[in-house]
């Protein structure tokens, strides 16, 4: 029907429709901007950045600067961008999301400045504070991908708790029996599959409603890993829960580049694992014919399903691979980071790692950068609580919670799952 044809009541309406302003970007960047003014306004004296440990070629300074002054400086940038988007809505144009990114940068640089603000004895440990961000970001990567792999199936995994639970529980154990964290670290993703079994069982099987098993399961490793905390690990002078750590693997040259290096590639295997897997399912996700299956059959498995594609067969294997991935995030809470099992340690992260994924839209590059967001908001908080932050610590401990509501229900209606999501077949 062209315009011509057209009511004049519809073509108001479509003209309206056309010329609908987004403001999510530049309301966001608004928002952002004020609380960067703000911590300008209440900092006062010098803070400090330290770089201790940003390389072994050289000392590296620590950076001292006043807070008030870097912070307005700051808000200068973060209004400028604001305005940009604000002209780039206001003309129908795209936003770049590295606009946004830009002014969340200044909004935490300001923050931090404010938290250590007139402290002589306090700095921000600029290395510790990355690459402290990056280990708590691995397992919710795991956990997202996890996620992506079965949701792109048609498959709703909200057990990614129960397999990061198990997954940490089992490597701990393994490897304690055998007395090396490497075996634990086979166990996990092992344990990890046999949740995910219980998953595809009653899912896929059984075609039982896939949010209810997720939550039974949930509950179920919670109630089990407890149990068997209580009655195995806490026995034998916790011979069965020892505090087995994967060492560090540096790459040569690469971990000795100032700052980037100790964050990115003086890490264990499990850090370097989450680097290989994400390239790795981003390309097989969208250019290979396996990704092409796993859409189909998660998008419109009746078309799958009449190209010779066998739907629950691809389901179920992706389901396993999930829960291999979900448990080798596991794996991070306790040999990972050398700490030994403890009741519910993985803490609701699974559901952040849920949360990862969508935000993410369903693909491993955008939940590693969810996830990433995350994982650095749980480590501004314990950074905080280092540095000896005035915020209360009930309120520190609240940051990634608060974050990871804000950002689901702020953004979680741009993007769109499969359509087949939760639908037995046939």
């Amino acid at each position: 029907m062209t315009a011509l044809a057209l009511s004049p009541s519809d073509r108001d309406e479509a003209a309206t429709t056309v010329a609908r302003v987004h403001w999510r970007w530049p309301v966001v960047s608004a928002l952002l901007t004020l609380l960067t003014l703000l911590m300008a306004l209440i900092s006062e004296g010098d803070s400090t950045y330290s770089f201790n440990g940003a390389t072994s070629w050289f000392d590296f300074p620590d950076i001292t600067v006043p807070a008030r002054g870097s912070s307005l400086l700051l808000t200068a940038v973060a209004l400028v961008l604001t305005a940009v988007a604000t002209s780039l809505a206001l003309r129908h144009k795209t936003i770049p999301g590295a606009i946004v990114v830009v002014v969340g940068v200044c909004f935490v640089i300001a923050f931090l400045s404010w938290t250590v603000a007139g402290s002589s004895q306090s700095a921000i440990p600029v290395v510790r504070l990355l690459s402290g961000a990056l280990i708590f970001a691995v397992p919710l990567i795991f956990g997202a991908l996890s996620g992506v792999v079965c949701e792109r199936s048609g498959i709703i995994n909200l057990a990614i708790e129960a397999q990061l639970l198990v997954g940490a529980f089992a490597g701990v154990l393994v490897g304690s029996i055998v007395g090396t964290p490497w075996v634990g670290l086979l166990a996990a993703p092992v344990a990890g599959v046999g949740v995910a079994a219980l998953l595809a069982l009653f899912t896929i099987t059984y075609r039982v409603n896939h949010i209810i098993v997720g939550i039974v399961l949930n509950v179920l490793a919670i109630g089990l890993t407890s149990f068997l905390f209580s009655t195995l690990l806490t026995g034998n002078g916790g011979q069965l829960n020892q505090a087995l750590l994967l060492p560090n693997l540096p790459i040569p040259l690469l971990a000795d580049v100032p700052v980037i290096g100790p964050v990115f590639f003086d890490q264990n295997i499990l850090v370097y694992l989450v680097y290989v897997i994400v390239v790795l399912l981003q390309v097989l996700l969208f250019r290979s014919r396996w990704g092409l299956r796993t859409r189909a059959v998660g998008e419109h498995p009746a078309a799958a399903d009449t190209v010779g594609i066998k739907v629950n067969a691809l389901r179920w294997r992706n389901t396993l691979l999930g829960g291999a991935l979900a448990g080798l995030g596991g794996a991070m809470f306790t040999i990972g980071l050398g700490l030994a099992f403890s009741k519910n340690m993985v803490a609701g992260n699974g559901y952040i790692a849920l949360a990862a994924m969508i935000l993410g839209g369903w693909s491993p590059r955008g939940a590693v950068a969810a996830a990433a967001l995350f994982g650095f908001a749980t480590n501004v908080g314990f950074t905080m609580q280092s540095v000896g932050s005035p915020v209360p610590t009930e309120f520190v401990l609240m940051i990634p919670y608060v974050v990871t509501i804000l950002a689901v229900a702020g953004f979680v209606k741009a993007v769109r799952p499969p359509a087949a999501e939760g639908d037995p077949y046939p």
